[in-house]
């Protein structure tokens, strides 16, 4: 690629944009044409109750799903027309985890930085680093089909980071993960952003979003209702009630009267 191709981030300039991306399945809009910028060096949350499009919508940022409409931009590279290039930008935690879990951790760390383009030795570095940063410890030696669901969280989350990458875009990345644990994750991706990383995640943690997010765009049947600072989205409310509001979730709750009229 041309270095007017690339235009490679700058301190202010967006690490990740959106122009007008859709996605449909049949007759059925999943994502409606949204827009978004996020700006390089911050945590950036992404928010949207169940069937709100947000899993689509990372999946198309994460390049496994095409959109039928727009353009994604990694760190000024378009995703469509220059995949690997995009790609080699950012690492990407699913929350839906699907995995090579017959491999043992250190396998699996192995074949995503040969994955990437790695050199054996700096692999096996970085294995070493982030195995003692996240604490996965003798586990890198058993198959990951025998971790925990929090551990092998923990070692995907090293999988996505392995290349240091410019974005990180992380969904759910504390579910299932101990308090401990998820101290010593936050603690590392603090790092990363004060040294101008940028971390979009989606969580239905709101506290979480509403401490350590910069941003946020609260995206409700496929279209992004709000964007803007944290302060700005949630007003004179919490983070989480200014969410249900857009949600729809405050109507009565009717009909399960019978609920009340304990069995014998």
């Amino acid at each position: 690629m041309t270095e007017a191709e690339i235009r490679e981030t700058e301190p202010g300039s967006p690490a990740l944009t959106l122009q007008g991306v859709s996605k449909s399945y049949g007759g059925t809009h999943a994502v409606a044409g949204i827009d978004l910028e996020v700006p390089a060096g911050m945590y950036y949350g992404l928010l949207g109750p169940n069937g709100a499009g947000k899993t689509t919508t990372l999946s198309m940022i994460s390049g496994l799903l095409r959109p039928d409409r727009g353009e994604i931009r990694v760190c000024g590279v378009d995703l469509r027309t220059h995949p690997r290039d995009a790609k080699k930008r950012m690492g990407v935690l699913p929350d839906r985890l699907r995995t090579f879990d017959r491999l043992t951790g250190r396998q699996l760390l192995y074949y995503t930085g040969m994955l990437r383009g790695m050199k054996p030795g700096v692999v096996a570095d970085r294995t070493a680093d982030l195995a003692g940063a996240l604490d996965l410890g003798d586990a890198l030696g058993r198959v990951v089909s025998d971790y925990s669901a929090g551990m092998t969280k923990k070692v995907m989350l090293a999988a996505a980071m392995i290349h240091s990458p410019q974005l990180l875009v992380l969904d759910e990345p504390f579910e299932a993960v101990d308090p401990a644990s998820a101290a010593k994750v936050l603690e590392i991706l603090d790092a990363y952003v004060a040294s101008g990383g940028t971390v979009l995640l989606s969580s239905h943690g709101m506290d979480l979003i509403e401490k350590v997010c910069t941003r946020v765009a609260v995206l409700v049947a496929g279209q992004v209702l709000e964007e803007g600072t944290v302060d700005e989205v949630k007003g004179d409310l919490t983070l989480e009630q200014r969410f249900v509001e857009l949600a729809g979730g405050l109507g009565e709750v009717e009909g399960l009267e019978w609920l009340h009229t304990f069995s014998d």
